[in-house]
């Protein structure tokens, strides 16, 4: 797959395609790359020694460095100015979003730690262009400083974007995304609402049997080959101090590959389910689950293996671009609850405990059926919405 799309509330979208370059136009972006983080590496040292002389650190002042900079270094000067300047937004943004977090005096496990450097070989390579230094012709990419690649349509941008970001991924492979503005593609009523449950054994639970996502199991099935390629490089590690021998990288390389092959085959897998769902449904009760504690269960590896917050992503953008409503639903006792009567178990349901039972109605359904239907109570919507008809009147509020 060589374009995706993502969208976000703030009314912009991503398209992102693959690169084809020449070996000169890597060598341009490489070069251009060396330069930016020399002046990301530049204002993070002048924001350390603002900081310890209680002076003031704003973009202004970095501007007027990056001009004098290049005014006195020939080296800096032969790359283009907007990916530098962008350098210094980008730093100015991050700089800033730590500086809040330490006001608001956030838990240091949620703050966004102070920019540092950026070394040759453990940085992102990223550059940021602005509409004033890109432009499209006869479909190809030329970016300031006479870089010129191929991009790979699969399809075709709605407007003209207004700004695009170059980067290389982990395996080398080159991408450009372009921002452009949300269009937003309203689909024809149907009437009808969703709840939806994540968990583990299947990767998503809805109130309709059909739209059920189950567990693919994508790094299950490449386990056998990443395991080969661990032993390969088990038995080539080198010593420390020496440099890593081809069989290494190459090893090295194909295991990037195969995990990068596993997050398009999940990607792919939740936006085709996405896309089924938001066509059939008008309004979407979706469990704001957020699974990174996951990681610290015995449930680690196959919940990664799910993907379920990029299936919540993917749900999510989807609504927004087809016009759906789509309502995140808090996910406290949703096991606790009867989508019948409401009333809530005294005690917490066991994952081994797949049937749940209400003792006060009596109402026995599959543990995920009920936190499905549970959804779509906590939304605001009737229950009689569930097998697919929405009762008239019923409210349909905004996405978080």
């Amino acid at each position: 797959m060589t374009a995706s799309t993502q969208v976000s509330g703030s009314g912009h979208a991503w398209y992102t395609f693959r690169l084809r370059g020449s070996s000169t136009a890597r060598r341009l972006l490489l070069a251009e790359w060396d330069r930016c983080r020399w002046v990301w590496n530049e204002c993070v040292a002048r924001s350390k020694k603002a900081q310890r002389n209680g002076e003031k650190c704003g973009p202004a002042s970095l501007d007027r460095m990056l001009t004098g900079a290049r005014a006195m270094t020939p080296w800096l000067s032969e790359g283009a100015s907007v990916p530098q300047q962008q350098t210094i937004r980008d730093f100015g943004t991050s700089r800033a979003k730590a500086l809040k977090d330490i006001r608001e005096r956030l838990p240091v496990r949620r703050r966004a730690g102070m920019p540092r450097h950026r070394k040759k070989h453990g940085a992102n390579l990223t550059l940021n262009y602005t509409k004033r230094g890109f432009r499209l012709t006869d479909g190809r990419l030329n970016l300031a400083g006479g870089v010129v690649v191929t991009v790979v349509w699969s399809r075709h941008l709605p407007v003209a974007p207004s700004s695009v970001r170059v980067y290389r991924d982990s395996i080398g492979h080159w991408y450009a995304s372009f921002v452009v503005p949300a269009v937003v593609q309203p689909l024809a009523a149907t009437g009808a609402v969703i709840g939806v449950d994540w968990g583990v054994r299947e990767t998503a639970t809805t109130t309709s049997d059909v739209h059920d996502l189950p567990h693919a199991g994508h790094g299950r099935k490449a386990q056998t080959k990443l395991s080969r390629y661990d032993r390969m490089m088990a038995r080539r590690k080198p010593t420390k101090g020496q440099p890593a021998s081809r069989g290494y990288r190459e090893a090295k390389r194909w295991r990037a590959k195969t995990y990068a092959k596993i997050a398009r085959q999940r990607q792919d897998t939740a936006r085709k389910w996405a896309k089924k769902v938001v066509r059939d449904h008008d309004v979407i009760a979706v469990e704001d689950f957020r699974p990174k504690f996951l990681a610290r269960t015995t449930m680690a590896r196959k919940a990664a293996d799910a993907a379920i917050g990029a299936t919540k992503r993917a749900l999510i953008e989807m609504g927004l671009k087809q016009g759906r409503g789509v309502l995140l639903v808090h996910p406290a006792h949703t096991t606790m609850d009867c989508a019948r009567c409401g009333a809530r178990a005294k005690h917490v349901l066991p994952l081994s405990e797949r049937t749940y039972t209400c003792t006060a109605c009596g109402a026995v359904s599959p543990r995920d059926k009920n936190s499905a239907r549970v959804m779509l109570v906590r939304a605001g919507l009737d229950p009689a919405g569930v097998e697919g008809a929405r009762p008239p009147g019923a409210p349909l509020r905004e996405a978080a």
